[in-house]
């Protein structure tokens, strides 16, 4: 009698069970639906594509790995790597940290927090092909740039900025940084606003400052936000095209060249579609690599 029980249990439970999931199911199909039209789609046909020969779109005839290996041996493709990781770098050095002071400073604040908020995030709304032309001006070489002018009236020489090598991928961060950290400082803010109060106020108690507060209250709270943004970050700024290929058009000498740029120039200077996916595909399992393998290794922590 007992195992006939368990029996009608476990049947019962199966339809209730589906019946609780399916309404989750249901507003996730859409999302699914259009995640795999837009992103697996896609990339499945890049990774099809990338097997062949084509004449543009229209495949011809099966290479196996033949465009990997041309992309491989393709003067502009370790250059390209190397500045590809030197921007995510440089944006980990100037980026990382610019928007959780913002958002630290902001909840620090007392008057006109909203006028701030606005402020810091007013360059977000301004479209990214207009930010790189002025951040481009700015740093125009000789007496006519922005900076070179504002240099100029303390007695200090017109500096050559894009044109230098060496100053060229961390101003090209600046830019980016300039533009996104106020919109990644709210997301920041909105975490901080969650901290329950009364840890601060037993800080106060205690005698904490403002930076034993940020030390060992705010910090410990935000580090499992942060290290989802990092990663966000990192794939970001490892998929760079518009800002150099703008500002610097990857150069001098290959200097600012992104990885990026050179799937933009197989597909749309050369119109090698097949190198172009092949190095997309590239681009693809290094970051699904380094994803997986930064989630194993930090894991959220619990509060």
């Amino acid at each position: 009698m007992l195992q006939l029980n368990k029996k009608r249990e476990v049947r019962l439970s199966v339809p209730s069970t589906i019946k609780k999931n399916i309404s989750g199911w249901m507003v996730m199909v859409p999302s699914l639906i259009l995640f795999a039209f837009f992103i697996w789609q896609p990339l499945l046909a890049s990774v099809r594509l990338s097997l062949y020969s084509a004449k543009g779109t229209k495949v011809i005839e099966f290479v196996g790995l033949k465009n990997y290996i041309d992309v491989f041996s393709h003067p502009d493709f370790f250059p390209a790597v190397r500045n590809t990781f030197s921007y995510t770098i440089w944006s980990l050095v100037i980026g990382f940290l610019v928007p959780i002071i913002l958002a630290i400073l902001l909840n620090e604040l007392v008057h006109a927090k909203s006028l701030f908020r606005v402020g810091i995030y007013f360059p977000n709304i301004v479209p990214g092909l207009a930010t790189v032309l002025m951040w481009g001006f700015i740093f125009k070489p000789g007496k006519t740039g922005v900076l070179n002018i504002l240099l100029d009236t303390v007695g200090i020489d017109p500096m050559v900025w894009l044109s230098n090598p060496k100053l060229t991928i961390p101003l090209i961060v600046i830019t980016m940084t300039w533009k996104g950290a106020g919109a990644t400082a709210l997301i920041y803010l909105a975490c901080l606003k969650g901290i329950n109060t009364e840890l601060y106020e037993a800080a106060i108690i205690d005698g904490a400052g403002i930076w034993q507060r940020i030390r060992h209250v705010t910090i410990p709270n935000i580090r499992n936000l942060g290290s989802t943004l990092l990663i966000l970050q990192v794939i970001t700024v490892f998929q760079i095209l518009y800002e150099p290929l703008v500002m610097t058009n990857g150069g001098p000498n290959n200097a600012s060249i992104s990885i990026m740029q050179l799937v933009f120039k197989f597909a749309f200077e050369k119109f090698d579609y097949p190198k172009a996916a092949a190095v997309s595909v590239i681009i693809s399992i290094f970051l699904i690599t380094l994803t997986a393998i930064y989630n194993k290794f930090n894991k959220p922590k619990d509060m």
